[in-house]
């Protein structure tokens, strides 16, 4: 079914009666050629380019809750772009290529909003900084405007400026950057992946590998065995449990990274703004509410809840630089489990054992980099090489020495 305005009033003036379901419940399969473990964002985008792009439709997507149940229902919807090092900022540019006609390609609205996001710093150190990754962001073909003192209190007049502690010296905005909605994001790939005879199997728990002389042959799951030519997992804050299951031990610790949203408010924030000077960065939803977040949790943890000390955390950094929004009042906050690798730098790579793949270990880069890692992971399936923007994320880089370490803070989640 393809989706217009003409539809939209069509079904107005017919009571809604001709809307179809957006995706099938179909009955698992005893074999496919390509078996996505996670239902997530990541599993659904790679599903959607495996059939679009490289025309491989015998795949199912197994999902262990229900479609969209895990992070990428549970995240602060930010896209952007602005990295530094060369393994990381062809990739996120590509995404945010991708996020840039995704509701054209998907025919879905994924109310992608290009409001930018402004990274605010608080000394010449950081102004230097923010100075050399912007020019590297242009460099890789992205956008970045360095902004003075004057150019921030243009745009965001109510900040603090004149705190002791954290005064703001400028920022470094990137325009093209914003937010999307993440749960339309799920629905327009799994509606993508489906109407190209992709099978996407909900309530359905991957327990272990078939493995045969080194070979993955399928995955045993809690409705039977399914067979496969190729087992692709991306499965986020679980990484380290299910690959577990094949004898794999990942350089990933899972941890909780918590999310807030407060009472709907008038439109305050022009896009996204982050805390250089901490760890906070907070947008505003279509709807008025502030949406925001901070740290991880420092403790290991599959649970998706958190605990208060980063509710205190994340409070004193949004105070610290506007603190207009303690007269807020908090509507509710949730977390997702983090797969936090060493280098705070994701993974895309086939694994020792023929026929199992990996893609996991996006720390907080999970959901803008939801389209290439479709695209890259599908390429990589189809094709067993790397895509060309994602040739760093190799399981071996730590043993090899060739660590991206993005922030440059040391190799501890807790750390980046």
């Amino acid at each position: 079914m393809h989706f217009s305005g003409f539809k939209i009033i069509k079904e107005a003036l017919t009571g809604h009666k001709g809307w179809k379901p957006t995706w099938r419940t179909p009955d698992p399969k005893t074999e496919y050629d390509i078996v996505i473990v996670g239902g997530g964002g990541h599993g659904l985008a790679t599903a959607h380019y495996l059939a679009k792009v490289h025309g491989i439709t015998n795949v199912a997507v197994l999902e262990k809750g229900w479609l969209g149940s895990g992070n990428i229902g549970r995240n602060t919807t930010i896209v952007r772009s602005n990295y530094l090092l060369p393994g990381n900022e062809p990739f996120y540019e590509w995404s945010m290529k991708l996020w840039e006609g995704l509701e054209q390609d998907l025919n879905y609205n994924a109310m992608m909003s290009q409001r930018g996001i402004l990274n605010l710093c608080h000394s010449d150190a950081q102004r230097d900084a923010f100075a050399r990754r912007g020019n590297a962001m242009i460099m890789a073909g992205a956008d970045a405007v360095l902004l003075d003192e004057t150019g921030v209190r243009d745009m965001c007049p109510y900040l603090d400026f004149d705190n002791a502690r954290f005064p703001i010296r400028g920022g470094l905005l990137q325009p093209r950057a914003g937010t999307a909605r993440h749960d339309a994001v799920a629905w327009g790939y799994a509606r993508g992946a489906d109407s190209r005879g992709v099978d996407i199997i909900q309530i359905c728990e991957v327990t272990g590998f078939q493995i045969e002389k080194g070979v993955c042959k399928g995955v045993e799951t809690s409705r039977g065995r399914i067979g496969a030519k190729k087992v692709a997992v991306c499965v986020a804050g679980s990484s380290s449990r299910v690959m577990e299951q094949a004898g794999m031990r990942l350089p990933i610790e899972s941890h909780v990274l918590q999310a807030f949203v407060s009472e709907g408010l008038k439109p305050v924030l022009p896009g996204v703004i982050t805390f250089g000077a901490g760890h906070f960065y907070i947008s505003q939803s279509d709807k008025g509410g502030l949406v925001f977040g901070g740290d991880i949790d420092g403790y290991n943890t599959y649970a998706q809840r958190g605990n208060l000390p980063v509710v205190e955390d994340v409070c004193e950094g949004g105070m610290a630089i506007m603190p207009m929004i303690g007269r807020a009042r908090m509507l509710r906050m949730w977390g997702g489990v983090m797969d936090m690798s060493m280098d705070g730098s994701p993974f895309i790579d086939k694994t020792p054992i023929e026929g199992l793949y990996f893609n996991g270990g996006w720390c907080y880069g999970g959901f803008k980099a939801t389209p290439a890692s479709g695209w890259c992971y599908a390429h990589l399936l189809a094709t067993d090489q790397p895509h060309p923007v994602a040739t760093e994320y190799r399981l071996d880089r730590f043993r090899r020495g060739r660590m991206i370490d993005e922030r440059g803070a040391g190799a501890q989640p807790n750390l980046h």
